[in-house]
């Protein structure tokens, strides 16, 4: 417990120096590209339509998607569940890189090693939240107006970061020490990608037990939160609370093994790199 007060506490002292470093990480990634930070953007949206047309067009002929409430529009139900997806995807991947990345640039200096990977979460956050904002001006033209579930929008929206630097807390550690885990890592988001309703759902059709099991899934958890707020409008929070007891269970498990690892390897960071 005390590593993980101490990783809030560098968390904290430094949330403008991370602000700062993530805006500079996003000038650097985009300053030879013409349209810049817009390729935040239109990367996801290029993959959102050939997602669409094979998942949507294709293979489910525009049927629709039912909650048992109501009926929502394949393309609708499938942007509001994968924008989450392309952020918490990029912010693991490149998270878990940043330490054995970034580790030289700072070895000399006095500078908090749990931040490297959260100015990286932080840069992907801010195109995040671009397209999360897109994608509600494009429900608002089509009928889904705004609410006061928007109110649960901003829980679900700050559980995303915490939950994927929570995740990268542990991995960033880990991939120091042994780099095959980067691979291990890509591997498992790809199969979670296929696992989480965010292309289909079809839990509901399978037995109780392999239902429960998907469940544990965090991606689960969240990108039907999105769409409980962005077009069901259900208190989803509550009305799955058990679920939302066992995500933020899971979050602070991985934040306590994230910290006693990052502060039991951090003096021998050099060594590993």
């Amino acid at each position: 417990m005390r590593a993980l007060i101490k990783i809030i506490k560098e968390q904290y002292h430094s949330f403008y120096l991370i602000m700062r470093l993530a805006k500079f990480q996003l000038r650097i990634d985009n300053q030879n590209n013409y349209l810049g930070f817009a390729w935040e953007i239109l990367n996801p949206a290029i993959q959102m339509a050939m997602y669409w047309f094979v998942f949507g067009f294709g293979m489910r002929g525009r049927e629709n998607i039912s909650n048992g409430h109501s009926e929502i529009p394949y393309i609708y139900w499938m942007l509001a569940g994968i924008s989450m997806w392309f952020f918490i995807n990029k912010a693991i991947l490149n998270g878990s890189k940043a330490i054995y990345q970034k580790y030289t640039m700072v070895a000399k200096m006095n500078f908090p090693l749990s931040v490297l990977p959260s100015y990286i979460i932080m840069g992907r956050y801010y195109g995040h939240l671009a397209l999360v904002g897109l994608i509600m001006i494009v429900f608002w033209i089509k009928g889904f107006y705004p609410s006061i579930y928007y109110i649960q929008l901003i829980y679900f929206l700050l559980m995303s970061y915490i939950l994927a630097f929570a995740i990268t807390l542990v991995t960033s550690t880990l991939t120091v020490v042994v780099r095959d885990i980067q691979m291990l890592i890509q591997s498992l988001l790809q199969a979670m990608f296929f696992l989480s309703p965010i292309l289909w759902d079809r839990s509901t059709s399978m037995p109780h037990w392999i239902q429960s099991i998907l469940q544990l899934n965090p991606f689960y958890y969240l990108a039907n939160g999105y769409r409980a707020s962005l077009l069901y409008n259900d208190w989803y929070i509550v009305e799955h609370w058990q679920l939302t007891l066992y995500n933020w269970g899971l979050i602070l498990f991985l934040l306590l093994i994230g910290s006693t690892a990052h502060f039991k390897f951090r003096n021998r960071f050099s060594d590993f790199i």
